[in-house]
C-alpha cells in the first residue's frame, strides 16, 4: 500500500471524529438582524432536530477550518494533501441530496473541481485537476445506510445535517443544551440551540447548530474550543433550497479527454468487519505494521469523550510525519509507550505497538482509553 493511502488512513478518525469529516467548517458570514420567532424550549427545538426530515434539498456550502493542525509539507503524495485540506482552510461546494442514497457534492478550490456524486446505483468520484474520474458500480442489495462505504470524504464534510448529527450523538446527561437566540441564515430564519459540554476531558468548548424554523434542519454548525474565541469550524449553508433535486442532478458524464477507471464495488465491502489483527514486533520507538491493514476505526468511550482506535503505520515513508512525531512528547503507561501529537481541537496517541488514537479530547483522555483498548 502506498504511502498517501497509509497517510490518508491515518487521517480518516480525525475528521470521523471532528466532523468529526467529516468536517469543514467556514469564514465569516455577514448575518441579518436576529428574526423575531416563537419561543421555544431546548428539549422541544433539540426533539425537533432530532427527527427533521426532507426529502431532498439543494444549496452552496461554505466551510472554514482551524483545528490547529501543523503544516506537513511532502505530507505522502497529492491524495494524502488533498485529504488534509479538508481540515483546513476556506471551502465551497455545491450539495445536493435526495432521499438515503443519492447525493452530489461539487467541490471548488484552486481553479478547479472535485465532484462525489451517486443516484443510488453507480457513484462517479472526478478531480478535474487530474483529469480522472472513478465510475464504482455498487451492489444491488447494500447494507444499511450507516454502514454504507465513504468513496470520499466529501459527502459528510460538506453536510451541515449530518455534521450536526455527529454532534448531537455525542448528548449526555452532562450536556448542558440550550437556545441562545436565533439568526439568519442563507436567508432563512433559524434558532440556534448550543450543546455545552461539561466535561473537562474534551477539547470542545461548545457546539451551536443554527436550525432551520421551517423544516428543523441544521442550516449551520459552529464549534468553538474550550481555549480562544474563535470558531475551530464553521460549516453551513450560503444558499439553500428544500425543493427535491431532480434525477439528472445525481448523474455525470465525464468530459471529452478524462481518463476513467471502472471499479464494481462487492457487497460483502459493506458493513464487514476487519477480523483484529495482531501487530507484528519491531524496533522500540517505531509504530509497527500490522500483519493485515484495517481502514475501519473502532471507538473507545462514549459521547464527548469518545475516541477512535485505528491499527497502521502512520510514518512509513512519510519523512513529515517521521519529523513531527520525533519531536513530539513520548509518553508511557500500562498500555505500552507511544508519542502524542497535539493541537487545539484534535490530538492523537500513536504507540510503538501500531495504534493510533484520535479524538476531540485531552492528551490525559487519550492515554486513558488507550489503557482500556484490547490490544
Amino acid at each position: 500500500m502506498g504511502a498517501a493511502k497509509r497517510s490518508r488512513r491515518w487521517l480518516v478518525p480525525v475528521t470521523a471524529v471532528a466532523m468529526v469529516a467529516g468536517v469543514g467548517a467556514f469564514g465569516p458570514m455577514v448575518a441579518d438582524a436576529s428574526p423575531d420567532l416563537p419561543r421555544i424550549t431546548a428539549q422541544e427545538l433539540l426533539a425537533r432536530v432530532q427527527t427533521a426530515k426532507v426529502d431532498g434539498l439543494s444549496g452552496t456550502v461554505t466551510s472554514s477550518t482551524d483545528l490547529g493542525l501543523p503544516a506537513l509539507p511532502g505530507m505522502g503524495g497529492e491524495d494524502a494533501n488533498q485529504f488534509l485540506d479538508l481540515l483546513t482552510g476556506d471551502h465551497t461546494a455545491r450539495v445536493a441530496f435526495a432521499g438515503p442514497d443519492k447525493a452530489r457534492v461539487s467541490v471548488l478550490d484552486h481553479m478547479a473541481e472535485r465532484v462525489l456524486t451517486t443516484d443510488g446505483k453507480t457513484a462517479w468520484v472526478y478531480d478535474s485537476a487530474k483529469r480522472e474520474a472513478t465510475k464504482l458500480a455498487l451492489p444491488a442489495h447494500p447494507a444499511k445506510p450507516e454502514k454504507a462505504p465513504k468513496v470520499a470524504p466529501e459527502k459528510q464534510a460538506y453536510d451541515p445535517q449530518a455534521v450536526a448529527k455527529q454532534f448531537l450523538a455525542a448528548i449526555d446527561p452532562s450536556t448542558k443544551v440550550e437556545v441562545s437566540g436565533t439568526e439568519k441564515v442563507a436567508g432563512r430564519d433559524a434558532y440556534k440551540l448550543r450543546l455545552v459540554p461539561k466535561t473537562d476531558q474534551t477539547t470542545v468548548g461548545s457546539v451551536t447548530l443554527a436550525v432551520d424554523s421551517k423544516t428543523w434542519v441544521p442550516l449551520q454548525v459552529t464549534v468553538l474550543p474550550r481555549t480562544g474565541k474563535d470558531p475551530a469550524v464553521q460549516l453551513g449553508f450560503s444558499a439553500v433550497s428544500f425543493d427535491v433535486p431532480a434525477a439528472s442532478t445525481f448523474a455525470f458524464t465525464p468530459p471529452k479527454g478524462v481518463k476513467v477507471t471502472e471499479k464494481k464495488l462487492p457487497a460483502k465491502a459493506l458493513g464487514k468487519q476487519t477480523p483484529p489483527i495482531t501487530p507484528k514486533s519491531g524496533k522500540p520507538g517505531t509504530p509497527t505494521k500490522p500483519s493485515v491493514p484495517s481502514d475501519r476505526p473502532t471507538v473507545v468511550g462514549e459521547g464527548w469523550n469518545a475516541v477512535a482506535v485505528l491499527r497502521g503505520n502512520p510514518t512509513a515513508g512519510n519523512p513529515a510525519l517521521d519529523q513531527l512525531l520525533a519531536k513530539a512528547p513520548t509518553v508511557q503507561g500500562s498500555w505500552g509507550t507511544g508519542k502524542i501529537l497535539s493541537t487545539k481541537m484534535v490530538n492523537a496517541l500513536i504507540t510503538t505497538d501500531g495504534r493510533i488514537f484520535t479524538g476531540l479530547v485531552t492528551p490525559d483522555a487519550l492515554q486513558a482509553a488507550a489503557a482500556k483498548a484490547p490490544r
